[in-house]
């Protein structure tokens, strides 16, 4: 049985998230303010976080921003805004989903089983990455070059897992996509994939312009060479 914690203020829609929770056998405890999910959270281990970003006293990305420093726990946001600069901090800073308002309590029920079912895949692997002097410590979610930390953003590290997962393998853009993101909209597309790309490259290439692990494989996809 999966604890959730939901961070929500709108009565009608805790009424509504709690009933199909419920039903889907989930645990559910639920905070309406920032200081309410920060002594819930403190007193109980949650397996995933709902966070709505609207709040009394400020912002589900906050909330998200404090967790991240201790848990990797999934979390996915609950927005009325599909603006995408929003869109795109909110998984920058941790979020492994969002969803917009209005939306059908299936497709977040969904949403959540799919991201359930993501971390368990991921936490029953193994506990270290490693190939062309990149190691990954995944009980950590830290990223060494060469021995050196690397600092980066969630998103840039679960695509490096997801590539390192999958050494000399195309992977479409549609199959990163929907393995790390599962969103909808038109903002999580191609184009953004392809800025998290060259971020990622960035990081962790000797020579970004002209990267030797993340390959571009033109019109199939990309995937991770190995060298070493």
């Amino acid at each position: 049985m999966s604890n959730i914690l939901l961070l929500e203020d709108d009565l009608s829609l805790i009424n509504g998230l709690s009933f199909a929770f419920k039903k889907q056998g989930f645990e559910l405890d639920v905070a309406r303010t920032l200081r309410e999910a920060d002594e819930l959270w403190a007193d109980g281990r949650y397996d995933l976080l709902v966070l709505d970003v609207s709040l009394p006293d400020g912002t589900g990305f906050e909330f998200c921003k404090k967790v991240r420093q201790v848990s990797k726990v999934p979390i996915i946001f609950l927005t009325a805004s599909d603006e995408e600069m929003n869109i795109i901090m909110g998984l920058d800073m941790g979020g492994d989903d969002y969803i917009t308002k209005p939306f059908k309590l299936g497709v977040l029920v969904s949403r959540i089983n799919a991201l359930l079912r993501r971390a368990k895949d991921f936490h029953s692997a193994d506990t270290e990455l490693q190939s062309n002097g990149i190691k990954v410590l995944l009980l950590q979610g830290q990223v060494y070059k060469n021995g050196e930390l690397l600092e980066l953003t969630a998103a840039e590290y679960k695509l490096l897992c997801l590539l390192m997962k999958n050494p000399n393998v195309i992977l479409t853009k549609e199959q990163i996509l929907d393995k790390l993101w599962d969103c909808e909209g038109n903002y999580i597309d191609s184009s953004t994939l392809t800025v998290y790309m060259r971020r990622l490259r960035m990081k962790i290439e000797d020579n970004p312009s002209e990267p030797q692990m993340i390959l571009t494989v033109r019109r199939m996809g990309y995937k991770w060479n190995v060298m070493d």
